[in-house]
């Protein structure tokens, strides 16, 4: 059942990236700069509408935390990326090539080596404070240095870049899910007496914003890759170093599930590179006039 789930967020996550790219489309470029060029935003019907199945998204996806173990439900969601070419071709007439259709194959295998050979097994609800303030200095350092240093240069690597710090948030509030689950679930008034679910909406906050920045550029597959090869990779480190999640034993279902797992984000890697390749052919191919002339 908690797999279902994930599925379902993943799908959901999909399909609201299609219709928020698609909002977007025709409003100026977004920028954290610039607050008012993301109200914008909130105009556009197909973006709203894509907000609501990403919220809806996050349902599932907590359904899903609440049911099973972070170190398998996170790496489910790259299914977003193979959701992802479908909706785009349909909804904003972007081509599907081959290399694309062998990604989102090698996704679908990877994923199907690591549900089966992975199976997690222990691990905690919540971590210590302290364990908790590294892991988030750490991550917060990371996605500053992106920020500063990888925003710069062609609309794919914006999308990449962005779509990566809002992959870390997402992973980040993903394994805060867990102890904000556990809280609730003892009551309203125990949630609301800790710290974990106000850096969850943080979290999800900031990364929901940044993700639409990534989406702005109307670059959908650079853009979904990046927040679904992140969001697994820190949703497994934190699920392993700060909740003791384990994979299963024998040893040999380890080596596979990993093999399986590094199938599935190199898969999101090869239509995000593939599409990067189309773009630069486009911006390089010859007006229709020049031609003629």
């Amino acid at each position: 059942m908690a797999s279902i789930l994930a599925l379902l967020a993943a799908f959901l996550f999909a399909l609201a990236a299609t219709l928020q790219q698609k909002g977007a489309l025709n409003l100026p470029e977004l920028s954290l700069r610039s607050p008012a060029s993301l109200a914008r935003l909130v105009g556009q019907t197909m973006w709203l509408i894509g907000t609501i199945a990403l919220l809806v998204g996050y349902v599932f996806q907590a359904a899903a935390l609440d049911r099973g173990r972070l170190a398998i439900i996170q790496p489910l969601l790259v299914m977003t990326v193979v959701f992802a070419l479908p909706l785009g071709y349909v909804l904003t007439s972007q081509p599907v090539g081959r290399i694309e259709i062998v990604g989102a194959a090698v996704i679908v295998v990877g994923l199907a080596l690591f549900a089966l050979f992975g199976d997690p097994a222990g691990g905690n609800e919540n971590a210590p404070g302290g364990e908790w303030a590294v892991a988030i200095a750490v991550l917060a350092a990371v996605c500053v240095v992106l920020l500063l240093f990888g925003g710069r240069g062609s609309l794919s690597l914006k999308a990449g870049v962005y779509g990566t710090v809002a992959g870390i948030l997402f992973g980040l509030s993903a394994a805060l899910t867990k102890p904000t689950l556990d809280f609730l679930h003892a009551g309203v008034d125990e949630l609301f007496t800790h710290w974990e679910p106000y850096a969850l909406a943080v979290a999800g906050i900031l990364g929901f914003v940044l993700q639409q920045i990534s989406l702005g550029t109307g670059k959908l597959a650079p853009s979904v890759a990046t927040v679904s090869v992140a969001n697994p990779v820190v949703g497994i480190l934190l699920g392993v170093v700060l909740l003791d999640e384990r994979l299963s034993r024998p040893a040999w279902h380890v080596v596979v599930a990993c093999i399986g797992l590094g199938l599935a984000l190199v898969g999101a890697v090869v239509i995000s590179l593939a599409r990067e390749g189309e773009d630069a052919e486009d911006r390089a191919a010859p007006a229709p006039s020049a031609v003629t002339a």
